[in-house]
């Protein structure tokens, strides 16, 4: 193969790849911003009632806002809990849910998107309640 070939070939592949991360910085910009919107307006007022809640029926979890997440965790054991964050590192940004949960000595730690057929702007409260609500049965169960 000529090396002028080569070279063109290698020339194109450079720059669809810097095409392509910028397109993927641009999309995390916008998603950070929705990100924050959703985290203030929605996410974190929902954490709060279902944490009055919880302690209402007489689970005692406490509600945080480390950095850019919330977090309800539960005040025995204290690993255990519910956080949402954004995560950026994919091709499409999304809304994470990180689960920990102690089983006697052993701490079991998951990771999944909220929802992935939506944009985070597009994300819910109803969306969030569910998703937390099926990630504390373990928690109530006891």
């Amino acid at each position: 193969m000529e090396i002028s070939i080569v070279r063109k070939r290698l020339v194109d592949s450079i720059e669809r790849a810097k095409r392509a991360a910028a397109e993927r910085r641009e999309r995390a910009d916008e998603a950070s911003r929705d990100y924050e919107q959703f985290l203030h307006a929605v996410a974190i007022p929902l954490f709060k009632q279902i944490g009055n809640a919880l302690r209402a029926e007489g689970y005692a979890f406490t509600v945080s806002t480390p950095g850019d997440s919330v977090r309800l965790t539960a005040d025995r054991p204290a690993t255990d809990g519910i956080e949402l964050t954004l995560d950026t590192s994919g091709p499409v940004p999304h809304v994470i849910g990180h689960v920990s949960r102690t089983r006697g000595r052993r701490v079991i730690e998951t990771e999944h998107p909220v929802r992935t057929d939506v944009a985070v702007r597009d994300l819910t409260e109803d969306d969030v309640l569910a998703f937390v609500l099926g990630e504390l049965q373990p928690f109530v169960e006891r």
